[in-house]
């Protein structure tokens, strides 16, 4: 529960900080706001699939999604089992990740991302936008990805 508080309650607020910026700051129509010249721009774009814009237009089906998703990922966190801070991170990221782009899809009807990286290397030439929640998620896959490779105490013993 404390990784609810300390780390998923924050993260939202600073997703949703951050869009609410943006929308105020930068037009879809505009030239992107440069951050650091030929790698990093703020803008503007709405997103009503998933990843990398996958799934156009499918907003219902990803607010039902995850709405399944919230109720699992606050099931794992809040019941009572053996410590496991890297899945508990895990599980915290991941639920505020949900919860940011769960909010555009009922507020906005998509999902604003904002910030644009330009790597100049394929595939990354510009890297898609996206926002705070996304890198939430990504993140927690990661921890996930390095928890599925750890030993349990038992077995290590």
């Amino acid at each position: 529960m404390r990784f609810i508080l300390l780390l998923s309650l924050p993260l939202y607020v600073l997703d949703q900080l951050t869009k609410w910026l943006v929308l105020g700051s930068v037009h879809p129509e505009e030239h992107p706001l440069t951050v650091i010249p030929d790698i990093f721009y703020l803008v503007n774009v709405t997103n009503t699939g998933a990843a990398f814009g996958s799934f156009k237009n499918n907003n219902l089906f990803f607010i039902v999604l995850s709405c399944v998703a919230l109720l699992v990922v606050v099931a794992l966190l809040v019941r009572r089992r053996s410590p496991d801070a890297l899945r508990d991170l895990s599980l915290s990221l991941l639920l505020a990740g949900i919860m940011g782009n769960l909010t555009d899809r009922f507020l906005h009807g998509h999902v604003i991302d904002f910030l644009l990286f330009d790597l100049h290397i394929p595939f990354a030439h510009p890297w898609p936008a996206f926002n705070v929640a996304d890198s939430c998620i990504c993140i927690a896959v990661v921890c996930f990805i390095i928890h599925s490779f750890k030993k349990p105490k038992e077995q290590a013993a």
